[in-house]
């Protein structure tokens, strides 16, 4: 098993920044992947981007790509989302998610993001 704890949303104004944070625990090491998600009210829950653990390679959904940035800390066990520029667009619940054999089968509880134009 692998836990997810999501923390960092709230509200920011349109062209300001946020930077969330999830923090892995457990059976992390069967883990090759994390990803970001979202879900807007309304709509069904998108992909935002992902990062490897062990290169650190990341890509992005076209509408966050050069506004978004994930990093992590395998130190920490954990994965972080820089959102820049950030749009009312943006606003949804954001959930981490850990990538295993079988695909995103672990997710966090997911935290907060309005962005108020």
């Amino acid at each position: 098993q692998v836990q997810l704890v999501e923390s960092g949303g709230g509200l920011v104004q349109a062209g300001g920044s946020l930077r969330l944070s999830c923090a892995a625990s457990g059976r992390t090491a069967s883990t090759s992947t994390m990803g970001w998600f979202r879900q807007a009210p309304g709509k069904e829950r998108e992909f935002v981007g992902r990062i490897s653990w062990s290169s650190g390679s990341t890509d992005y959904a076209d509408s966050v790509k050069g506004r978004f940035t994930i990093s992590r800390d395998n130190a920490r066990n954990t994965v972080y989302l820089q959102m820049n520029s950030a749009k009312p667009e943006d606003t949804a619940v954001y959930y981490c998610s850990a990538r295993v054999v079988g695909g995103y089968l672990y997710w966090g509880q997911g935290t907060q993001v309005i962005v108020s134009s």
